[in-house]
């Protein structure tokens, strides 16, 4: 995973001298954030200030660089780090850089087996050609079932998460993998849902969407969620919707959410947890086979009157740019 260098930062203060209109010296959370040049402008305001020094986390400032109107500075607010103005003819600035960070995921296998007696076999039901066959399908679709479940809800061991002969290999999913933007509605700048606080309504959803945006370099193109919540999203235009007299049929369903962050395909899954709302980034997911190991048949050695097998697969998700993705949880399931 990369990452770009920070563009923001929060002020860590709270005394300011003489006063948070007019103090020049400031504290941040990450000094390392800044040099000299900066030109800065704190949230919710029009000023811009020029950094002058930057001594750990305490930056000098100019204040109303460029003739631009004070704010009242306050601990918590939040910087925006406009660019640098470069001194013409200076030498170059100490390089700054992210590191890459390895992420990675384990492969599971998933296995069914296909056991048929002789006189099965030989017998014909009725609608099923081969009993064999009709065997492998329904397996294959129930393993497919787990796949889609495990992409979502996963969980790797916690210890010896290679698997081994004690330890069966399982793999990390989607809910297990998001951590920077897990939002609850009411707190860390989502507003309350609407019925008892903690329904989901468009201000919730366009707000994850909205913090998802800023911080990162994605764009959010795909909303997962179960039945209930994708209810509520139908409803969002249900006070919207007419009909003509001669209507002989109602749509009810929102299969496409465009905001000012994304266009989003609306997709229902009966395995996302019912108070959740998965928000993803698709282009940075996919979800594979081990090679050679997608779904197939193997035949197992017969050992009595009867024909034996086993489907088996071998997969894996890969989810990129973790800060990419979001989640909306704690959402009324009533």
């Amino acid at each position: 995973m990369d990452t770009l260098l920070p563009n923001t930062d929060t002020l860590n203060q709270t005394t300011f001298t003489p006063d948070g209109a007019n103090a020049t010296s400031l504290t941040v959370n990450n000094g390392s954030r800044f040099q000299v040049g900066d030109l800065v402008r704190p949230d919710g305001g029009t000023e811009v200030m020029q950094v002058t020094a930057v001594v750990g986390n305490v930056l000098t400032v100019v204040r109303g660089y460029g003739g631009t109107t004070k704010v009242t500075l306050t601990n918590g607010r939040r910087l925006f780090i406009l660019g640098n103005a470069a001194l013409e003819g200076a030498d170059a600035n100490a390089a700054r850089f992210t590191s890459r960070v390895r992420r990675q995921n384990y492969t599971q296998i998933f296995t069914a087996t296909v056991e048929v007696s002789g006189s099965m076999q030989a017998v014909r039901s009725y609608g099923v050609q081969d009993e064999v066959d009709y065997q492998k399908q329904e397996r294959m679709r129930e393993l497919l079932r787990d796949l889609e479940n495990c992409v979502i809800n996963g969980t790797a061991p916690a210890s010896s998460p290679q698997g081994g002969a004690s330890v069966r290999r399982s793999m990390n999913g989607i809910v297990r993998q998001i951590a920077t933007n897990v939002f609850t509605p009411g707190a860390g700048g989502i507003p309350s849902g609407g019925g008892a606080g903690s329904d989901l309504n468009e201000a919730v959803l366009n707000a994850a969407l909205r913090l998802t945006w800023e911080q990162s370099s994605g764009q959010i193109d795909t909303i997962v969620c179960g039945g209930l919540q994708k209810r509520r999203i139908n409803s969002f235009v249900s006070s919207m919707r007419s009909y003509q007299p001669e209507d002989t049929s109602v749509r009810d369903m929102v299969g496409v959410y465009e905001s000012d962050f994304g266009v989003c395909r609306v997709i229902l899954s009966r395995w996302v947890p019912a108070d959740s709302v998965l928000l993803l980034d698709s282009s940075r997911i996919e979800v594979l086979p081990l090679r050679g190991r997608s779904f197939h048949y193997k035949p197992l050695g017969d050992s009595g009157d009867r024909v034996n097998g086993q489907v088996i697969g071998e997969y894996t998700m890969e989810f990129r740019n973790e800060n990419a993705h979001a989640m909306v949880r704690g959402l009324s399931t009533t």
